[in-house]
């Protein structure tokens, strides 16, 4: 079998390795499969190239560009996914972990596209948060905006998971307009390569925007910005040597960390045998621990249950693992396939002895463990291993130290308090779960766990159906935790798009904030024209073309006959002795939803047209009361305009409602979908 050279993508051109380049072995059969590296590149001028071609082509597109091209990626990766699979089993990887690696990250694409489009504006800059009046008479305001880092984004990945890892941290990179340099750990770079290999394939990357280091980074670091973002995810070790480097201290060059984790999973006190719960927390954490052979940042290292349910679980988790088939991850009927290289299964072994100072082990014997096959003998493979440990209050190691492989220690807890200290004892981590249906012992948990977890996970016979699992971070929520954890938050939807994106404050008039956030700004300049806006299809309408409308009186009658006809009888609305004694109405007043029903009467064009539907409103408050005899006009102002697909976009429409004294009684947005 011929061995590959797995090469970089630098400036633009593919380099092969030279005699710097380090070997990469099969996980399962331990032969030398492919060789990674090149100690001649030049970091400096691929950071350049980064800054100078693949930032300026990003930074041309909007954010709905760039989820359009997230989608396009992901349909091409889905395309060719099942030769991502094929190399994939090289790592030790079952077909049901591709799943989680490559379907993930694919998926995570698709997630990334669709929540830019509908959370972010077609825009290239990113307002953050409401605009605050710094003025009396709001001459003089403040918008927070958010715009793209000019640097680069080097991104060193974990070899666990080739493919999700890197997509993971692309997709939000790239949705902010960062180029980035991929590093991923040389032990499945092979992967990786061929993932690259693929995007690049397709096109649909500007030039500039990824470039890919197989082997060692160099002095790469040495030459990083303060425009610049470095990503890691691995070991605490590897990520406190980065995070210390001159250059990122001194420059405070942003450092996101995913690191070590020694996550847990609670066995909630109602959760006795013969529950639902039990049974599921014992599927949670075979699954958990022989996903990926225990290779995951989110497995379950530490399995708390209450006492009386110790020795029940004890068996039922002997049992569930014991039925587990180790061996070639190419067969369809294993269960679970190998570490990703000797060096590993030699880590993991090491780290196990560690652990059986506090423990001992009461499933598996990673010494004297074998696979069938002859070829398999030289491969990376150890059995699920459980360990029991009786005092984990004055264990040494179970909470400090982890065996990043198929290894998990169990152990009691006398009450909620003593498992939520166990739990921290860890000193953060990125997950922890519990398996309840009791309410009251999810909060409890929260209130004393909360601030060591980036993600707490509950699941129990109502969401078991539809959870997605222990071990699963998703695009929607952070992926991250505090202390030995890192201290990083990926992903969690667009948070995590502003990890490469800097926070401005801006100051000055309406005007000025309108034109550069492109949404119009109450107080702003208003446009009008001499018909009607709801006549006028998506592209013709301007930012801030305002219709004022006539006026319309409000009258007892009014308000009786929407009171009666609604069945809102409110007293406010229809006893004028108790309305006086309320201390926010003068007496009798109208209904705001009659007001909103008026208002909608004055603006309104009725005639078929460009205006397709009315999707909703947003930020309703009401000012001042309307009595009868009161009159009210409106102007529906264009606020903000984002394009759906090819046929119809959004309209944001700011309404004022207002007296006849000029007082505003009510604003709201009005949500329409438009014709384009």
């Amino acid at each position: 079998m011929a061995i590959q050279d797995v090469r970089s993508f630098a400036t633009g051109v593919w380099i092969d390795c030279n005699e710097a380049a380090r070997t990469i072995h099969s996980a399962i059969t331990g032969k030398t499969i492919a060789r990674a590296g090149n100690d001649t590149l030049d970091v400096a001028g691929m950071l350049e190239y980064a800054k100078k071609v693949g930032g300026q082509n990003l930074r041309k597109m909007n954010f709905h560009a760039r989820a359009k091209m997230l989608k396009a990626i992901a349909q091409s990766l889905t395309e060719h996914k099942k030769a991502l699979y094929q190399i994939s089993f090289s790592t030790g990887a079952t077909q049901k972990d591709h799943l989680i690696d490559i379907d993930g990250g694919i998926g995570t694409l698709f997630a990334y596209s669709s929540m830019a489009r509908r959370e972010m504006p077609n825009s290239d800059i990113y307002l953050d948060g409401k605009v605050e009046r710094l003025s009396r008479n709001g001459t003089f305001l403040g918008q927070h905006v958010c715009t793209a880092l000019q640097g680069v984004a080097i991104h060193v990945n974990a070899f666990n998971f080739p493919v999700w890892g890197m997509l993971e941290k692309l997709a939000p990179a790239f949705l902010a307009g960062v180029p980035a340099i991929v590093k991923p750990a040389t032990a499945t770079c092979h992967v990786t390569e061929l993932c690259v290999r693929i995007m690049l394939d397709s096109g649909l990357l500007p030039e500039g925007t990824l470039q890919l280091v197989s082997g060692d980074l160099g002095n790469m670091l040495d030459h990083l910005t303060p425009q610049d973002i470095v990503s890691f995810t691995g070991s605490a070790e590897t990520a406190l040597l980065l995070r210390s480097h001159p250059r990122i201290l001194s420059n405070a060059t942003r450092f996101i960390a995913e690191q070590d984790s020694l996550n847990a999973s609670i066995l909630g006190p109602d959760a006795a045998l013969g529950t639902v719960e039990f049974d599921l927390f014992t599927k949670e954490v075979i699954r958990e621990m022989t996903t990926k052979a225990g290779q995951k940042c989110t497995a379950i290292r530490r399995i708390l249950v209450p006492e009386p349910q110790l020795e029940p679980m004890i068996e039922r988790l002997k049992s569930g693992l014991s039925e587990v088939i180790t061996g070639d991850p190419r067969l369809e009927t294993t269960g679970m396939g190998a570490l990703v290289s000797q060096s590993q299964k030699q880590d993991v072994l090491k780290k196990i002895r560690l652990l059986e100072k506090d423990t001992e082990c009461i499933l598996g014997d990673p010494e004297t463990f074998t696979v069938e096959g002859k070829e398999l003998q030289d491969g990376a493979f150890i059995p699920p291993i459980l360990l029991y440990c009786n005092d984990p209050d004055s264990a040494k190691y179970v909470h400090s130290v982890e065996a990043f492989g198929p290894v998990s220690t169990i152990m009691a807890y006398r009450d909620i308090d003593h498992a939520s200290t166990l739990l921290n004892n860890s000193k953060g981590s990125l997950v922890a779960s519990v398996i309840t249906n009791d309410a009251d012992v999810a909060r409890e948990v929260t209130m004393n766990s909360g601030a060591f977890h980036g993600r707490l996970y509950f699941n129990n016979r109502v969401s078991m159906k539809e959870s997605t699992g222990h071990g699963s971070p998703l695009p929607h929520m952070i992926h991250g935790g505090p202390g030995r954890a890192g201290g990083g938050e990926e992903m969690g939807g667009i948070r995590g798009v502003m990890h490469y994106m800097q926070r401005t404050g801006i100051q000055g008039s309406p005007e000025i904030l309108s034109q550069i956030g492109r949404k119009w700004v109450p107080g702003a300049y208003e446009i009008t024209e001499q018909d009607h806006p709801f006549t006028r299809k998506f592209g013709s309408l301007k930012i801030g073309e305002t219709l004022a409308t006539g006026s319309r009186q409000i009258s007892m009658a009014d308000i009786e006959k929407f009171a009666y006809f609604t069945g809102d009888t409110f007293y406010a609305h229809m006893d004028e002795e108790a309305a006086k004694r309320n201390p926010f109405f003068p007496g009798r007043v109208a209904h705001g939803y009659l007001l909103l029903s008026f208002a909608a009467g004055l603006f309104v064009e009725p005639n078929e047209g460009p205006v397709l539907a009315n999707t909703g409103l947003d930020n309703l408050r009401f000012m001042k009361p309307v009595q009868a005899g009161d009159k009210i006009n409106v102007r529906l102002t264009v606020k903000h305009k984002t394009p759906r697909n090819e046929e119809y976009g959004e309209v944001r429409w700011h309404v004022n409602i207002l007296n006849q004294g000029n007082e505003l009684v009510a604003e709201y947005d009005l949500l329409t979908i438009n014709a384009r």
